[in-house]
C-alpha cells in the first residue's frame, strides 16, 4: 500500500477540518495515512474545542497508522503538511532522516514554503495522489559549534536560517567574522544570522537582507544592529565557508536558535561555523510559478502599469 505522512497545526480549526478532508480522500483513493503519535494526542486533546465531527475516529481508526517520530517516515511515498511554514519546518525535521518530498498546504500567512492553498484541497490531493508534480531541492546549512578548546560540541542543519543572538536583551555581544579561513570584520552588535537562499524571506529579510532565488546555491550572512561600520550582509557561495566567534572578554552569553525551533547556548570564547550542506530537502510544487510572481502574491507588491515584452497589462 502506498502511504502518506500527514502533519498538521493541531492548533488551528481550519487545519483540522482540512486534515478530516484529507484523511477521507485518501482513504476513498486506497492510500494509506501515517501519522506521528504526539500529532495524534494534540488533535484529540481539542483543548479549544475545534475537533471536528467524527476527525477523533478517523484518526484512532484502522485508517491511520500511528508511528513514533524516529519512524515517521519510513516507508513513507510523501508528507502533507496543512499549516504555515512553521508547521512544515516542523514537519521536515520528521522526514529528513529518509529524505520525503515535503508539499505544505498554507493555512497560514505569507508561507512562502507552502505550494498551495486549503481552498483548492481537494484538487490538491487528486494530484498528489497522481504523482503530478515536481520536486524542487532547496539548499540547507550546516553547522558545527565548538568550544574554546576548539572541540565540536553540536551539529544542526537548518533550512531558513541559523540565528545568533544575545542573551540579555540590555547588554551587546561582540563577535569576530571569518570567511574562508581569514578574518573580515569583528563589532559589538545584538546577533547575525546564517541564512540559506530559503531563508533570504525569513527573518534575514526582516533583518535587511536580500532576497534572493531559490535557485542561487548561496548563503547569506547578515549582522541584526551591529555597531559598526562595515556590517553589511554577504552573499557566499556553495565552497565558502563562515565562522561566527565570540569574543572571550563578552560580558553576556549568545544563543544560537536553528529554524526558530532549536537552541542552544553559546559561550564567550565559542565558534559557529557554516556552510551549505551536501544533503538539500525536497519540496513538491504542483505547477512551476516563477518566483517573482510568488514574490508579488506573498508580499503584495505593487505592479500597476507593467505592459510586459509582448504587452501584456496587469
Amino acid at each position: 500500500m502506498r502511504r502518506f505522512l500527514l502533519y498538521t497545526h493541531a492548533g488551528r480549526a481550519s487545519a483540522l477540518q482540512a486534515l478530516r478532508s484529507v484523511l477521507r480522500h485518501m482513504a476513498e483513493r486506497g492510500v494509506g495515512a501515517v501519522m506521528i503519535d504526539d500529532q495524534v494526542d494534540e488533535v484529540c486533546a481539542d483543548a479549544e474545542g475545534h475537533l471536528p465531527a467524527g476527525l477523533d475516529q478517523l484518526v484512532r481508526g484502522d485508517g491511520v497508522e500511528v508511528r513514533d517520530v524516529a519512524h515517521a517516515s519510513v516507508g513513507v511515498e510523501l508528507c502533507i503538511v496543512l499549516g504555515g511554514d512553521g508547521t512544515i519546518l516542523r514537519a521536515l525535521e520528521a522526514v529528513r532522516p529518509d529524505d520525503v518530498p515535503v508539499h505544505g498546504v498554507n493555512l497560514g500567512h505569507v508561507g512562502f514554503l507552502a505550494e498551495s492553498e486549503v481552498e483548492d484541497l481537494s484538487t490538491t490531493i487528486d494530484r498528489l495522489l497522481d504523482r503530478e508534480y515536481e520536486i524542487e531541492e532547496r539548499s540547507t546549512l550546516d553547522v558545527t559549534v565548538r568550544d574554546r578548546d576548539d572541540v565540536v560540541v553540536a551539529q544542526h542543519w537548518a533550512l531558513n536560517e541559523a540565528s545568533l543572538e544575545k542573551a540579555d536583551r540590555q547588554k551587546m555581544i561582540y563577535v569576530v567574522v571569518e570567511i574562508d579561513g581569514r578574518p573580515v570584520s569583528s563589532f559589538g552588535c545584538d546577533g547575525l544570522l546564517l541564512s540559506t537562499s530559503t531563508g533570504s524571506t525569513a527573518y534575514a529579510f526582516s533583518a535587511g537582507g536580500p532576497i534572493i532565488w531559490p535557485e542561487v546555491d548561496s548563503f547569506l550572512l547578515v549582522p541584526l544592529a551591529a555597531h559598526a561600520l562595515f556590517a553589511r550582509p554577504l552573499v557566499l557561495g556553495r565552497s565558502s565557508e563562515a565562522a561566527v566567534e565570540m569574543a572571550m572578554d563578552n560580558p553576556v552569553d549568545a544563543v544560537l536558535t536553528l529554524d526558530g525551533r532549536r537552541t542552544q547556548t553559546v559561550e564567550p570564547g565559542m565558534r559557529i561555523e557554516a556552510r551549505l550542506s551536501p544533503r538539500s530537502v525536497r519540496l513538491v510544487r504542483l505547477s512551476p510559478t516563477p518566483f517573482a510572481d510568488r514574490l508579488v502574491e506573498k508580499f503584495q507588491l505593487p505592479v500597476v502599469g507593467w505592459r510586459g515584452r509582448d504587452g501584456r497589462a496587469v
